[in-house]
Order: C-alpha cells, then structure tokens, then sequence
C-alpha cells in the first residue's frame, strides 16, 4: 500500500527491536502478539520478523485499546472487524465506480436541458440544443 507521499507503508522494513521501540512496546510482547495473531510481521529468509510501518500502527492501536481495559480477545475481535469493514468500504467503491461507468456507457441514457419557459425536457440522444443569442434575466421572487 503506497501512501499520498509515495511510500510503501506495507513494506516490511523494521527488526523487531526497531519496531518494539516505536510501538512503545517489549519485543517479547511483539513475540506474543505475532503468535496469537494480532499481528503478523513477515519473516525474512532467516526466520527474523520484519514489520511495516502498518504493523506498527497496528501494535500502537492494540496498546490503546489494551490501556482502555480491553482484553486480547476483545482487542482480536475489534480489529477483525476494522479489517472487514475496511475491505468492505473499499469493495463498495469499487462497485460504485463500477456503476458509474455502466451508466455513462449505457445507451439510450437520457438528457435533459431547460425549455424556454424553464421546464425540464427529454432530449433524444445525439441531439443538440439550438443556440440563442438571447439573455435571459432571472429575478427570484418576481422582482
């Protein structure tokens, strides 16, 4: 994942050491937390964790919900859900955006555009308004 300044926040960068020290954390919580699964680092040819700048958010989220007095499991559990709802609104836009373009590529979409007396009209596809040169002067409330 590539943030607006074009870092990879996802990249596996930090020795556990680094990332304890940034979480504000002891590795040996990092250790218990990556068996348990609430967070996994990924491991380089040696076995060693690396954690991303990701990783990191995520272990400082857990310590906060941890000192609001949230259990493991609670804490688990809410950040499944995050997770979910995070893919879940990313899926929503992509269909969104989907949906979009189908309707601007649907044919027969239809058109509208102001009459003289400022009704709506349906204009058939493909065609085009006759231009006037006229000003028109538009005075709320008739005055």
């Amino acid at each position: 994942m590539i943030d607006p300044r074009g870092i990879d926040v996802g990249a596996p960068l930090f020795p556990i050491a680094v990332a304890a020290e940034l979480a504000a954390m002891h590795p040996q919580t990092l250790r218990q937390y990556d068996r348990i699964g609430l967070v996994s680092p990924r491991r380089t040819a040696g076995q060693s964790r690396r954690y991303s700048m990701l990783d990191v958010a995520r272990l400082r989220e857990i310590a906060r919900l941890s000192a609001e007095g949230l259990n493991l499991e609670g804490i688990r559990r809410i950040l499944e859900l995050e997770d979910q709802v995070a893919h879940l609104a990313a899926r929503v836009r992509e269909l969104e955006s989907a949906l979009a373009d189908e309707l601007l590529a649907r044919p027969g979409r239809r058109v509208f555009a102001a009459a003289e007396s400022g009704e709506t009209v349906t204009l058939p596809t493909g065609t085009r308004v006759k231009k006037s040169n006229q000003v028109v002067v538009w005075r709320p409330f008739g005055r």
